[in-house]
């Protein structure tokens, strides 16, 4: 999973104790003061908060007010806020339970892939405030990894290739995701819908459009702005179509 830029936070705290975590491979905490009190416990409710409120709400002392118990409580889990911001990474990345059938080809995986990875920002925006160009890798991770890749072996590429199309479908995405996110973040910030913003320019577009300046936007049809185009959809189509003559003359032997 990508995304992030220049002013992203970076997860990475205590790498060995951030595996231990992950894989469940360290020592568990003793017996804290709150009966009930687990790891995937403090993970969710941090989820909980960044989903709500963005990353920069995310503190020890807030997801310990969630739970109802004291910030030192929290330390006997998990050792600090950028390990605890890994196990939240790797903890929305859980596989569906019941994934596609993988008889559907790897085509149809790549699909899947690229709406279930919007559907995930969608629901945990935070995401694209976090640099993961250098993942600590989860059993989450891996298992969706793992699946993939069993599903699209068959298209014939190298292995590199095949990890190669995976990021490209995962780099529409968040470019995709940013977008939407940018166009909510700007209509709660100036008040004004998407349809609002645009009436506010339309005298002055109009009259440009009408000076000859301009003549193929002038020409363009009344819908091509309209919002029943789905410009994800399209754009994700035509990758898989680029990946699929690729595949096609992979297979007849005529190389990159």
């Amino acid at each position: 999973m990508s995304g992030g830029g220049s002013g992203a936070q970076t997860s990475g705290g205590d790498i060995a104790r951030t595996l231990d975590l992950l894989w469940d491979t360290g020592p568990r905490p003793s017996r804290g003061p709150k009966p009930g009190l687990t790891l995937e416990r403090v993970v969710e409710a941090a989820i909980e908060v960044a989903d709500r409120d963005g990353l920069g709400a995310l503190s020890m002392r807030r997801i310990a007010t969630e739970l109802g118990t004291g910030t030192m409580s929290l330390y006997r889990y998990v050792p600090g806020k950028a390990e605890l911001l890994d196990l939240m990474l790797d903890r929305v990345q859980r596989p569906a339970e019941n994934p596609a059938d993988p008889g559907d080809g790897w085509r149809a995986a790549l699909e899947a892939l690229g709406r279930a990875a919007l559907a995930l920002y969608r629901r945990h925006p935070w995401l694209l405030e976090v640099n993961q160009s250098r993942p600590i890798l989860g059993p989450s991770a891996l298992d969706g990894m793992e699946r993939v890749l069993a599903r699209i072996k068959p298209m014939g590429l190298s292995d590199p290739e095949l990890v190669s199309a995976i990021i490209m479908i995962d780099g529409y995405v968040v470019g995709a995701a940013r977008t939407q996110l940018y166009q909510e973040e700007a209509e709660r910030s100036s008040g004004l819908t998407d349809a609002q913003f645009w009436e506010a320019q339309r005298p002055a577009l109009e009259k440009a459009m009408t000076s000859g300046r301009y003549p193929v936007l002038a020409g363009l049809s009344e819908d091509t702005f309209g919002s029943d185009f789905d410009h994800f959809e399209f754009g994700l189509q035509r990758i898989l179509d680029g990946l699929e003559e690729f595949v096609a003359r992979r297979a007849a032997g005529e190389g990159a």
